[in-house]
């Protein structure tokens, strides 16, 4: 009996075993048992984003000679940024150490930790480690910026593990709101440390699949030197609902929609809440349309990779819709956060051209605003209500559920991983603070956690977390084809041009004698409407005048003083006038 369960024991082991895959930097055995055994040393992390702010997510381990980064995100541009398009993190560092970058490694395909990568990878050519989706969608963005035929793209699964120089990498199982979310167990010199990335704990997923809690344990029970551990939620009492749930909320309001036409707005990398839309859609009979480039696109690596089952038949092409009665048709829409050019704002604004809506639709906002976007979401609840739209959104019913762990699973977390280390990412200062605060109570030592900030670099062992110099951190902003070159004094100028206005002033100038031929005529965006100003135009016309007259000297013709002369005169008049500062522009040519 005993030989019997010794010989099922090694079969379970080498079952187990054979899951596992191993991708190496240098070259090395497949077998676990040769991952590089080197005394315990000192690691350094660096935070290149994600801290003190939601969004931008990137870190950056490094052991001697080797480096190698996790994730790669974007934020999108506060409504002070403006014109701006996104923002990126700062990849100075990491293109000043190029040469000891062996890899990054991407938890999962949302914007916030992908949506980066295309900048870094035009700037340093390293090799891409993600799982099958993350991969599909990582993709299409390097296809739209030339560089998909250039870049080592790795697909790697739960279970693997990846050698980069003296890091040794193992992939573990996570829930989050996208398919095939992966935390880190980064094994190194200094010891292991646990990296979540984006996680909840769900029992019931809608893939089935199941965080894998006893992996994690397994670490813990090895010893964790340091935690990295997601903080988004860490404000939240309680533990996260599950996404299942979300599906019969769906079944309820279908019903209670009667025969109206139902369109949701969901995040678009949210698989499981398309799914579960469809699902209920099928059942009911409805035809189903997706709107937005996004979502468009989510649906078709989904659909081709095998994460969206769709039923033959039930798509249809948003120019279709007309030739569906409302209560055949579901529409299924970006525009959750409010975003002023995405689909269901413009259809809020009656500006889309394929959707018009009436009193018999019944719009679900299946998302809750991130912070920041609250405005912006209930602008376009009330525009939607003006039209007569029945609107569930927030709170009203179970239409939508976290991606993220609230304090109960954050802290099963900590007591399962037991770190000697605590380090809170992903969130602003309360969230990181509020995380802390959850390791505190766990018995983790105040001195063994570390709150820090963009740019921080900290030196990691058995010893303690020391503080290192600062690396150059900050935002890059994307504006158009241009990345960075929008900085502090481009943006001033926007809000200036965007509070005051402008005021161009425009003179002919004889060359010889440095008389005015022609002008001053002075011409005004956004300050004030000219033909109702028409004297404080010609008081301005005439200080102008006087400037030229007074400072250009046909012997010297310093351009320069004229304009800085006649921008103090003017700025000065106006401001006096109206308390306005718009920016004044002086223009002379020469005759």
């Amino acid at each position: 009996m005993a030989k019997q369960d010794k010989m099922s024991k090694g079969a379970d082991n080498r079952k187990r075993n054979s899951k596992r895959r191993y991708y190496t930097y240098r070259k090395t055995s497949r077998k676990t048992s040769s991952l590089p055994q080197i005394e315990k040393d000192k690691v350094m992390v660096s935070f290149i984003g994600g801290m003190n702010e939601i969004g931008k997510n990137m870190t950056l381990y490094e052991y001697k000679n080797d480096m190698f980064a996790v994730d790669c995100g974007l934020a999108f541009p506060s409504s002070e940024l403006l014109g701006v398009d996104l923002v990126i993190p700062d990849f100075t560092y990491l293109e000043e150490n190029s040469d000891k970058l062996r890899g990054i490694i991407i938890t999962h395909g949302h914007e916030d930790h992908i949506g980066g990568l295309a900048y870094l990878l035009k700037r340093v050519n390293i090799p891409v480690y993600a799982t099958k989706l993350t991969i599909g969608l990582i993709k299409g963005k390097l296809e739209e910026h030339g560089l998909l035929g250039s870049v080592k793209l790795v697909e790697i699964k739960p279970g693997d593990n990846i050698t980069l120089g003296h890091f040794n990498i193992e992939l573990i199982h996570v829930n989050h709101s996208i398919p095939d979310a992966v935390g880190l167990a980064i094994r190194c010199p200094a010891g292991i440390i646990i990296q979540t990335g984006d996680f909840k704990i769900d029992t019931t997923p809608v893939d089935g699949e199941m965080i894998d809690l006893p992996r994690f344990s397994e670490y813990g029970r090895k010893g964790v030197l340091a935690l990295l551990s997601d903080s988004t939620n860490a404000e939240r009492p309680g533990t996260t609902m599950s996404e299942s749930s979300v599906g019969e909320s769906f079944e309820l309001l279908f019903r209670k929609a009667k025969k109206k036409r139902i369109i949701v707005a969901t995040f678009a990398s949210n698989i499981h809440r398309v799914q579960q839309i469809i699902d209920v859609a099928s059942a009911r009979g409805r035809k189903v349309a997706v709107v937005g480039r996004s979502l468009e696109n989510l649906v078709k690596v989904g659909s081709e990779l095998g994460y969206l089952n769709i039923p033959e038949g039930i798509l249809v092409p948003i120019e279709a819709i007309r030739s569906y009665t409302d209560e055949q048709i579901l529409i299924i829409t970006t525009g959750s956060q409010g975003e002023p050019m995405s689909a269901l704002t413009k259809m809020a604004m009656n500006e889309h051209r394929m959707v018009r809506l009436t009193p018999n639709d019944y719009v679900i906002i299946s998302a809750t605003p991130i912070p920041g976007n609250e405005k912006m979401v209930g602008n376009v609840v009330n525009a939607l209500m003006k039209q007569g739209v029945e609107v569930i959104y927030e709170n009203m019913y179970d239409v939508h559920v976290s991606g993220h762990a609230c304090q109960q699973d954050l802290k099963l977390m900590i007591g399962i991983v037991k770190p000697k280390f605590f380090i809170p990412v992903h969130g602003e200062q309360k969230h990181l603070v509020s995380h802390a605060q959850l390791a505190l109570s766990m018995n983790i030592p105040k001195e063994n956690i570390f709150i820090g900030d963009i740019g921080n670099r900290i030196e990691l062992s058995e010893d303690g977390i020391k503080k290192l110099d600062d690396i150059p951190s900050g935002e890059i902003y994307v504006d158009g084809y241009g990345v960075g070159d929008v900085g502090n004094v481009v943006l001033n100028d926007r809000k200036v041009l965007s509070q005051d206005g402008i005021i161009i002033v425009v003179a002919s100038i004889d060359s010889a004698s440095g008389y005015v031929v022609g002008g001053p005529d002075i011409v005004s965006r956004g300050f004030v409407f000219v033909k109702e100003n028409e004297e404080l135009m010609q008081k301005a016309k005439d200080i102008a005048y006087d400037v030229i007259e007074k400072n250009y000297h046909s012997k010297y013709h310093d351009w320069n003083a004229v304009r800085n002369k006649m921008k103090d005169e003017l700025s000065k008049y106006l401001f006096e006038q109206t308390k306005r500062r718009p920016m004044i522009l002086p223009i002379f040519m020469e005759v």
